[in-house]
């Protein structure tokens, strides 16, 4: 069989091959579990731990006590072991460092989970030119991620013993941007086209729903860097009120404050406002969504879609208050990436919910 006609069968829904959709479940799945680990190791505060970014030699971690010697005193230098964990014994500074240096050996891991196969498959003629045309773009995703991830990580060796949440925010949104990106090549691969059905309404307010779901990503993102969490650990209030007093002193506005929100309560308080509002609002608008969606004649597994949908952003909303209310003096590890890994399980069930309607979207 030629190219031309392995790329005509896969266009006229016969599928490609089965380990071939495999491999791009296994992507999605490490993805996930990078973003899962990248959260455990922002929360346990082990992200500066490794003071270098090597590529190669930074494969292998100390091998013996002079290594790890090493290791230490580079992070002696930084502002977080000078400002918060002076003292540090041996003990704690292996327990940080094991979390950060498994974030970056799990993205080397995945470089060689993609690569690997992908010469394997092209080279059998299992990608045709659709697929390659969207493959192609992972790469250039991931060295993105990474290259952030490297940005946002200097920002916390200079001068503050944390990491900008700005940049902070942007690591995590490419992360998010990234497994979206490949969880939509991989329905492309393995959802049957009789699936797909078309309705102008549900199309429109999927849409919405990703965007909003979007921005309250990147918001939650914004919290975690702040440890806006810890300022407000109160639901339904906001010690106390519902909007908070400083957002309503008209002087906090000021651009010093949204830069330098380390120095001032400000951004905490708008943050989490802005945070909180949002999954309100989110979690009305799926809800609604999930009531009109089941009362139209809409494919089983579109309404399977729609109360997946709808049991994630109410079990979401339960983690994210939890979590809140826990963070008294100290971000709970364990809650917290929780919510963050259900914020990739509500993406995955939005998109899930629009590639099912994929010929109205271009």
């Amino acid at each position: 069989m030629t190219f031309t006609e392995k790329e005509s069968t896969h266009s006229k829904g016969r599928g490609y091959p089965k380990v071939l959709q495999w491999w791009l479940l296994i992507g999605v799945v490490m993805i996930f579990v990078q973003v899962v680990v990248g959260g455990i190791t922002r929360l346990t505060g082990s992200g500066l731990s490794i003071t270098k970014w090597e590529i190669i030699t930074g494969t292998m971690p100390p091998l013996n006590a002079v290594q790890w010697e090493e290791a230490l005193d580079l992070y002696k230098a930084t502002p977080q072991y000078q400002k918060i964990n002076e003292g540090m014994t041996m003990g704690q500074f292996k327990f940080i460092y094991f979390w950060e240096y498994i974030h970056r050996f799990w993205g080397r891991l995945m470089g060689f989970v993609f690569i690997i196969p992908f010469l394997i498959f092209w080279r059998k003629g299992w990608i045709d030119k659709k697929l390659m045309r969207r493959l192609v773009w992972v790469i250039p995703l991931a060295a993105l991620v990474a290259s952030f991830g490297w940005i946002m990580v200097a920002s916390g060796l200079i001068n503050r013993p944390w990491v900008n949440a700005y940049k902070l925010t942007l690591h995590l949104s490419l992360g998010f941007i990234l497994y979206a990106y490949l969880l939509w090549v991989f329905f492309g691969t393995s959802l049957k086209n009789k699936d797909v059905f078309h309705n102008p309404m549900l199309k429109k307010w999927t849409i919405v729903i990703l965007v909003l779901t979007a921005i309250q990503i990147m918001l939650g993102g914004v919290v975690s860097g702040m440890k806006a969490a810890l300022f407000y650990p109160t639901w339904p209030d906001m010690n106390g009120t519902f909007i908070p007093a400083i957002l309503l002193n008209a002087s906090a506005w000021s651009a010093e404050n949204f830069i330098n929100y380390d120095g001032h309560p400000f951004m905490s308080a708008l943050i989490q406002f802005l945070h909180r509002n949002t999954a309100y609002l989110l979690t009305i608008i799926v809800l609604w969504f999930t009531y009109k969606g089941t009362r139209l004649e809409t494919p089983r597994l579109f309404r399977f879609g729609l109360y997946f949908l709808a049991g994630t952003i109410l079990f979401q909303v339960l983690l994210g208050i939890l979590t809140v209310i826990k963070s008294i003096g100290i971000i709970p590890v364990g809650l917290g990436v929780l919510h963050q890994a259900g914020a990739l399980v509500l993406l995955s069930g939005v998109l899930f919910l629009l590639y099912q309607q994929r010929h109205a979207v271009k």
